[in-house]
């Protein structure tokens, strides 16, 4: 129940912090409108940062399904306890962005264009190309997760390890952030964008479901190569 917990309501805090932070970059009448992709990148990064600080512990803070199924092919985590994982990080992300919706909705009202509107929930190809889209996701994963488990070696103080994930994901975003929106998180990408086509949300348009496979195939396959290849390197 711990984890389940603990997955939910950090995955909650992610997606408040990230898609709230596309929501005020992108919408009309927000504040923040046009601060632009440098704020989102840096903002996305800290959004994995902080539940992460408070739930590390709990349940290793993953709140990414691809990063669970990696952890569990490696035999980190028990394949048991999967399925709390996947209800925590899933429920969690689709919460996340109903209160997105919640608190933005005066601005989402205000503006036009529905793919504005569903960027602030879910991914989309700045060029679509199934393969490159496929891949682009798949080594935007491969490096967080390769990174993760390379953390394991680093004898860093309590907490530092946190901090060092953030980078990964801040570079991830700066490097690749603009071939796909790097979900790198089939949660991320999936529950929002389940919550996009359940609310009323004036002028949405259509969900995109003919790409949502991407951003949760991608990030499982480049997670479970990632774990799989660091477990084949003789490091010692």
């Amino acid at each position: 129940m711990l984890i389940f917990l603990a997955e939910l309501i950090g995955t909650m805090l992610l997606i408040i912090l990230g898609d709230g932070v596309v929501a005020n970059v992108t919408l009309n009448k927000s504040g923040m409108k046009g601060a632009g992709s440098i704020q989102i990148t840096f903002a996305w990064g800290l959004a994995v940062l902080l539940p992460a600080f408070i739930f590390g512990a709990a349940s290793g803070a993953h709140f990414n399904p691809a990063l669970t199924i990696a952890l569990a092919v490696d035999g980190s985590i028990s394949w048991s306890v999967v399925p709390m994982y996947f209800a925590g990080e899933f429920l969690g992300a689709f919460l996340g962005a109903c209160i997105v919706y919640l608190l933005f909705k005066a601005q989402f009202d205000a503006t036009d264009d529905p793919g504005t509107k569903l960027g602030c929930f879910s991914t989309g190809p700045s060029i679509p190309n199934v393969g490159l889209n496929l891949l682009s996701e798949a080594v935007g994963t491969f490096i967080l997760v390769f990174a993760i488990k390379g953390l394991g070696q680093v004898n860093a103080v309590a907490g530092v390890d946190k901090l060092l994930v953030f980078g990964i994901i801040v570079s991830i975003g700066m490097s690749l952030g603009g071939l796909t929106g790097y979900a790198i998180n089939p949660a991320r990408d999936l529950g929002p964008r389940i919550a996009h086509a359940i609310l009323p949300i004036k002028g949405k348009g259509d969900s995109n479901w003919g790409y949502a496979w991407i951003p949760v195939v991608g990030p499982i396959i480049g997670a479970v190569v990632a774990v799989l290849l660091y477990g084949a390197i003789p490091w010692a």
